[in-house]
């Protein structure tokens, strides 16, 4: 259900304009207050995974790792994370991951 969850949240996110691809991108929106939550797919490299994991808990942004696959599936964008603006998008991820 969790899963089903998210990946629903993810299309309505990127149909909103709420979410941001592209490392580049998103560690800009980490670094400048812009990202409230980073989804990050499962396949990502473990170099790429510490230098988001790092970030993270630098900032204080919440961090949701994902089934391999699952963020080009329910964005249909490739890439292996996505930064999630601040707001209602942002809030309902974070109660999602913290309830399971």
């Amino acid at each position: 259900m969790r899963e089903e969850q998210i990946r629903g949240l993810m299309g309505l996110c990127v149909r909103a304009g709420q979410a941001v691809f592209g490392e580049e991108s998103c560690m800009k929106a980490l670094r400048g207050g812009q990202a409230a939550v980073l989804m990050m797919d499962g396949g990502i490299s473990p170099a790429q995974a510490e230098k988001y994991t790092r970030l993270c808990e630098r900032e204080g942004i919440p961090l949701v790792k994902l089934p391999e696959g699952l963020l080009e599936q329910a964005t249909g964008r490739p890439g292996k994370a996505m930064a999630v603006r601040p707001g209602g998008f942002a809030d309902q991820f974070k109660s999602i991951s913290i309830a399971d």
